[in-house]
């Protein structure tokens, strides 16, 4: 960078996010809320380029910009691969701005501030909540074959997620699935001494170890937010919806089996353990439960379900299980079927309008519609993928708008090109794309919306986890907050007021 004479500004040097105005861009719908303001789908002005607006909330702020919001911004910059969602710019708007409602936002700063991500079609929650909407097995492997990558990749730069869950994996009509909402993500350091705060991750997604106390962890707690959104998907529906933080370890260790000091040495000294630990002794039931899944689908799911995280499959094995390199192979992400926008906030939004008409429906004694129930998976191997059937009145959703090309299954050589002990795809990035020096910055805040349960008092203490090695990584290209989130809030409120800053 070039250094400018003494008194004069350095052009070069200055920064360009924040240098535009928001009025750049036309406003055309809104597609997420939450507590950290809202998300629009929105056009450029003057390339037609459609992208995603998120709002950073400022009128709960008593010392102007958000800390976390700062903390964000620094991750999703230095993150750089085709799946976690590119964050393009930051922009601003002068004064308070008006909702659709014509209120103000009260915002008491002479500016809102608003981060422009890549737009995306649909989040998983909203795409699998399509009424009649079934998923194939070629499907669902391709999808959580580009979770595990894009979260590999976070790992491999010590970066974790800490919000896993359907509704911020964002999938565009290309079938290519991003990681989104780094809100709470945080760089960790590979030796786990530094205490982090265990209100992350949403209820139905957050692993034992956080839910008995845990301070000290690491990219475990992302891998069992995997498996849940892994049995999910083939199951149909979400797999451990606990109300509250006892109910949920209930729900864990009726599937899990009971923890002890033989399945998970060290457990009795995390620091709720004695407090939480189950009355009587219960056995492990996962492939019980889900017996209809296929050998190697239970296989990899009782390696990330394990309740010892030291014990739990990494992203990069993850990778190299049987389940994605036996028949059906992941389909081709290109060959999926283009649906309209589904966000989970959109989806909710027809779901309330279509239970509104049957109201008034009942009223006028006609039929009541079949309630919407999501479909499991089509488990028939080798079979080619259905146009979706849709259910309900007419109101409900359209078709697809187009389908693509027919779906198939393809694979690719068991190991990078010239062989190796690995199956994981190769390496394409020059630096290598391991960053050892991050380990001890981050920190993140909620930038979803959560159903307003109760929630329990915070734990303390501390525990383990395991670290992810550091091999090379390929680096590509890429919106955070999507609609409203799935379980209750990892953190009621302003977390900034209630707790502090986060670790």
């Amino acid at each position: 960078m070039a250094v400018a004479a003494y008194g004069q500004l350095n052009v070069e040097g200055l920064p360009s996010w924040g240098s535009r105005s928001v009025d750049c861009f036309e406003k055309l719908e809104q597609i997420g809320e939450g507590t950290y303001g809202q998300v629009y789908m929105a056009r450029e002005i003057t390339t037609g380029e459609i992208v995603a607006l998120k709002k950073i909330r400022m009128d709960n702020e008593k010392e102007g910009f958000p800390i976390t919001a700062i903390r964000e911004i620094k991750i999703l910059k230095k993150l750089h691969h085709e799946n976690v969602i590119k964050l393009k710019e930051i922009v601003t708007s002068q004064g308070p701005e008006a909702d659709e409602q014509g209120k103000q936002d009260g915002n008491k700063y002479n500016s809102n501030i608003y981060m422009v991500f890549e737009y995306m079609d649909h989040d998983l929650t909203g795409l699998s909540d399509r009424p009649g909407l079934r998923f194939t097995i070629p499907q669902i492997k391709c999808y959580m074959k580009q979770l595990l990558t894009g979260l590999h990749y976070c790992h491999v730069n010590q970066v974790l997620h800490r919000d896993i869950k359907g509704s911020n994996l964002l999938i565009d009509n290309e079938g290519t699935l991003k990681l989104a909402d780094f809100g709470l993500a945080r760089s960790f350091s590979n030796d786990h001494n530094g205490n982090l705060t265990n209100r992350v991750i949403t209820l139905w997604y957050r692993p034992p170890e956080l839910l008995l106390g845990a301070t000290k962890y690491g990219p475990a707690v992302d891998m069992w937010s995997v498996g849940c959104i892994f049995a999910e998907l083939l199951h149909g529906k979400p797999i451990l919806p606990g109300k509250n933080e006892p109910e949920q370890l209930n729900k864990i260790f009726e599937l899990c089996g009971s923890p002890d000091e033989i399945n998970w040495p060290g457990v009795s000294k995390i620091p709720w353990y004695n407090k939480f630990k189950p009355t009587r002794q219960m056995k492990k039931r996962v492939r019980q439960v889900f017996q209809h899944f296929d050998r190697h689908a239970l296989d990899l799911l009782e390696k990330m379900l394990s309740l010892d995280p030291s014990q739990r499959i990494s992203a990069k094995d993850a990778l190299d299980a049987e389940y994605f390199w036996t028949d059906p192979l992941p389909c081709d992400p290109k060959s999926l079927p283009k649906y309209e926008s589904s966000h989970e906030f959109q989806t909710k939004k027809k779901r309330q309008q279509q239970r509104q008409n049957e109201e008034m429906a009942k009223r006028q004694k006609l039929q009541h519609p079949q309630q919407h129930t999501r479909l499991p998976p089509i488990q028939q191997t080798g079979q080619s993928h259905p146009p979706p059937h849709w259910a309900g009145p007419s109101n409900s959703y359209p078709p697809p708008v187009s389908s693509g090309p027919t779906h198939h299954q393809y694979g690719k050589p068991r190991g990078p090109p010239g062989g190796g002990p690995s199956r994981y795809p190769p390496s394409g990035n020059p630096s290598g794309g391991y960053y050892p020096d991050r380990g001890s910055q981050g920190g993140g805040y909620t930038t979803g919306s959560y159903p307003p349960q109760g929630r329990g008092q915070p734990y303390p203490g501390g525990a383990s986890g395991y670290a992810a090695g550091p091999p090379n990584y390929s680096q590509g290209g890429q919106y955070g907050g999507s609609g409203n989130s799935r379980g209750p809030n990892p953190i009621g409120g302003n977390r900034t007021q209630q707790y502090g800053w986060p670790q």
